[in-house]
């Protein structure tokens, strides 16, 4: 099953990836030989998304268990042992609360898909977590408790979210401004991109500049109503903010609150994963698809996009990848490690595939995982 790869020479680069698939949680552990995978932990269980919090070296690990909910774990040892830790929960609606959709269904005040964690480096042992039914949730004590974010979940405008990915709203994407870390920017599918610059207390909508062909005419650019499937910043440079919407790709320049669409990307602007260089916010990679109702790569050549002048131009890097294939790569299915040429790309049909120049040639780990959610390298 597992394969290996040459390593960078680079000593600062990440040493491990987390693979995060439907039947459990594998790290691809980095020795002198390269990568090789591990046996995984959470053996036969969904793992919807992993990280590490580089402060302390803690591994955490979202599990999906269908009607008995979800789960959150914790590893001290490198994933040696784990344990369980809280899962965000939602408190109970009041009459006056918002607890219909845009589409007038439902929404449950109950965490269904932990979709989102990141650190919050204002908090030693901080967390953020955003979940489906798109509510936010910040932990203080590594994840011993969370505290709902009432200032986001109690939006007026919440009514109109819908499911987007999901069946109901799920906040998928939390970016914590490194110059500030009050500053916080979230993107929602389908709610929008929203900022707090208070530690979560308050938002503001953001995200202006969107587009969305697949609402009434008119309201193509509320910003309320679009469908960002995934939405990045570039560490060193955070006025730069990258998003791969439900109809196409789109850049900001001032940290998120308002972005322009790209035009002319080939093969196409439809995708849902997007990562950016740490250290150049004008090198990106992206996945495409052919569009939203064929979801398959073009021609059945399955390929990484990556613009190298802000979106003035893109290049097909399929250099390893495989012809014909027809892999999907879900939103978290696609990092790249701190040193900005390390990459990873994991598809919905077990396929993991790994760079170590920038995405100029690849090469299979392995052909045979279960379906990949999440990858995420680490130290």
């Amino acid at each position: 099953m597992a394969g290996t790869w040459p390593p960078a020479k680079d000593p600062g680069m990440s040493t491990s990836l987390l693979v995060s698939t439907r039947k459990g949680l594998f790290l691809a552990r980095r020795n002198a030989a390269g990568f090789k995978l591990a046996k995984p932990s959470f053996f036969g269980a969904a793992v919807s998304l992993s990280m590490q919090d580089p402060r302390d070296g803690a591994l955490y690990a979202a599990l999906e268990h269908g009607h008995f909910g979800p789960k959150l774990h914790r590893s001290d040892d490198r994933g040696k042992s784990w344990r369980e830790i809280a899962v965000p929960a939602y408190p109970k609606p009041k009459k006056s609360d918002v607890v219909t959709d845009g589409m007038g269904r439902k929404v449950p005040w109950s965490t269904t898909t932990i979709w989102a964690l990141e650190i919050d480096p204002a908090t030693p042992g901080g967390l953020w977590c955003g979940t489906v039914p798109g509510g936010l949730f910040h932990s203080k004590d590594r994840g011993r408790s969370w505290r709902l974010m009432r200032g986001l979940w109690d939006q007026k405008v919440r009514a109109k979210w819908n499911g987007g990915g999901k069946d109901g709203p799920g906040l998928h994407s939390v970016c914590v401004d490194p110059r500030d870390p009050n500053l916080l920017t979230v993107g929602v599918s389908s709610g929008g991109i929203w900022q707090s610059f208070d530690h979560g207390e308050t938002w503001v909508q953001a995200g202006h500049g969107l587009r969305a062909e697949h609402v009434p005419k008119g309201q193509e650019y509320d910003p309320v109503q679009q469908d960002p499937h995934r939405v990045v910043q570039c560490p060193s440079a955070p006025d730069r903010v990258w998003c791969q919407h439900h109809n196409g790709i789109f850049r900001s320049d001032d940290g998120g609150t308002t972005f322009k669409e790209i035009k002319k990307v080939t093969p196409s602007a439809f995708g849902f994963a997007v990562a950016v260089h740490p250290r150049d916010p004008d090198v990106a990679w992206f996945v495409p698809g052919v569009k939203d109702e064929c979801r398959v790569p073009g021609d059945g050549r399955f390929v990484v996009t990556q613009t190298r002048d802000g979106g003035k131009t893109f290049r097909s890097l399929a250099n390893g990848l495989p012809k014909p294939a027809y892999d999907l790569v879900y939103r978290h299915a696609l990092d790249v490690a701190d040193d900005g040429k390390t990459l990873a790309v994991g598809s919905t049909t077990g396929g993991l595939w790994v760079s170590a120049n920038g995405g100029t040639k690849w090469q299979c780990l392995s052909a045979h995982l279960p379906p990949i959610y999440a990858l995420r390298f680490t130290k």
